[in-house]
């Protein structure tokens, strides 16, 4: 393929050596006068291992070619990939400069080049906002290059997981491929291109690809402090981090795992709440400082107050709401922090007519710290529970599904279910 990469930066210039080592005719474009006659001279702008090697082979072989404007290169290229920055505004946000002025660029040049003979695919794999190709990128192709452009032309977003220092084996070696387009299908240039790169691929819309490297970064970030919290915990208490690391790490299929990573209901229970008070406990009595872990029962909070107005969202005064599963998880009887108990307060509280349908739970039997939360949240219990039977043939104006207890219900195709235990 022939492959325009703009930018050449830490991201754009590993990619040019690596998807010229496959072979292609990669035709780099920079602003910067200095890095192309380096990279022309066979000198690598950034230092990274096995890119230097890649640069040389390419321009040994013709494959690689690099100049600060785009003449009329476009004309032949299969793939354009933008990879500009877009470093951070004063309030945080991205600024988007380097995006709109090379989509111009690409756009003019497009006007330029003459009738394209083949599809052209624009990917950028710059970090941009969830919405970027839709409300920005996208209209200045049709601004500038005509309502009709995306007959031969094709945007995709293709977020990169390069990390300093192990760039070119994350190249060929990638954690995932996540392509974003209009319609979520493939796109015929990228399977191209990744061909050979042994990966699990997601096509995704656009908006899903863009958050992905927010997403990612974030929880880099959020195991980065969790992990330097817990280290001071140990430094204060004597204890040998690299031991208790070395603990956590092997447990693969709850610690680092999918598990407790799908956005849906808060935590509670009788273990997280609990533990997560007695460590910022231990921290605070030790003297170490832990903001992350002291911000969890917070977030907690502010996540089942989002969810009880998810719940009631658009319903009328006093209508009448039966609430599938009030325990923690289906099939136990375990009312302790369990944030359907805090639900269930919220909806009598703002004036539903609420009904419960748990059938592991008979409020006649509870004991201990069970019976003593349940009954402190919900004085009431005993009448809010309902039978499968009730449950089925009354008519609510919404069921509320906390967990799969609600899959025991035969309830009408026409029904109004929010499921708050799943965020769609």
């Amino acid at each position: 393929m022939q492959v325009a990469i703009f930018g050449l930066g830490y991201v754009g210039f590993t990619a040019a050596c690596c998807i010229a080592s496959e072979g292609h005719s990669v035709h780099g474009i920079d602003v910067s006068q200095k890095k192309i006659d380096a990279i022309l001279a066979g000198e690598a702008p950034i230092i990274e291992p096995g890119v230097l090697e890649r640069l040389r082979d390419g321009l040994g072989k013709g494959l690689i070619t690099a100049a600060t404007q785009i003449g009329d290169e476009l004309r032949d290229v299969d793939l354009a990939i933008v990879c500009v920055g877009t470093p951070s505004a004063a309030d945080g946000s991205h600024n988007m400069g380097y995006i709109a002025e090379v989509t111009r660029q690409i756009a003019h040049a497009l006007n330029t080049s003459g009738p394209r003979t083949k599809p052209l695919t624009v990917v950028y794999r710059s970090t941009i906002r969830p919405g970027t190709t839709d409300e920005l990128i996208a209209p200045i192709f049709r601004s500038v290059a005509g309502p009709n452009v995306f007959e031969t032309v094709s945007l995709v977003y293709n977020p990169e997981f390069l990390r300093e220092g192990t760039a070119v084996k994350d190249y060929f070696e990638p954690p995932k491929i996540v392509v974003g387009t209009k319609d979520g299908l493939p796109n015929p240039a990228m399977s191209e291109l990744n061909k050979n790169i042994d990966a699990v691929t997601f096509h995704v819309g656009f908006r899903e690809a863009e958050i992905t490297k927010f997403v990612d970064n974030s929880w880099h970030a959020v195991k980065v402090a969790y992990a330097n919290e817990i280290g001071r915990v140990c430094l204060q208490l004597g204890v040998k981090a690299s031991a208790v690391h070395e603990i956590f790490v092997s447990d693969t299929k709850l610690n680092i795992s999918p598990y407790y990573m799908r956005p849906g209901g808060a935590f509670g229970g009788s273990c997280l709440p609990k533990d997560v008070r007695a460590l910022q406990h231990i921290a605070g009595d030790s003297g170490a400082n832990t903001p992350l872990v002291d911000s969890l029962l917070r977030s907690n909070d502010a996540h089942k107050h989002r969810m009880f107005h998810y719940a009631a969202e658009g319903l009328k005064d006093g209508s009448k709401v039966l609430m599938a599963g009030l325990a923690f998880k289906a099939d136990t009887d375990d009312l302790r922090e369990s944030p359907n108990v805090d639900l269930a307060r919220k909806l009598l509280e703002a004036g539903f007519d609420l009904k419960i349908f748990d059938p592991a739970i008979d409020a006649t039997k509870l004991i201990g710290a069970n019976l003593g939360y349940a009954y402190a949240q919900l004085p009431t219990l005993e009448h809010l529970l309902v039978s499968k039977e009730t449950a089925e043939s009354t008519q609510f104006a919404r069921v509320i599904a906390t967990n799969a207890t609600a899959k025991q219900l035969n309830l009408p195709a026409n029904i109004d279910i929010r499921d708050v235990g799943s965020i769609p």
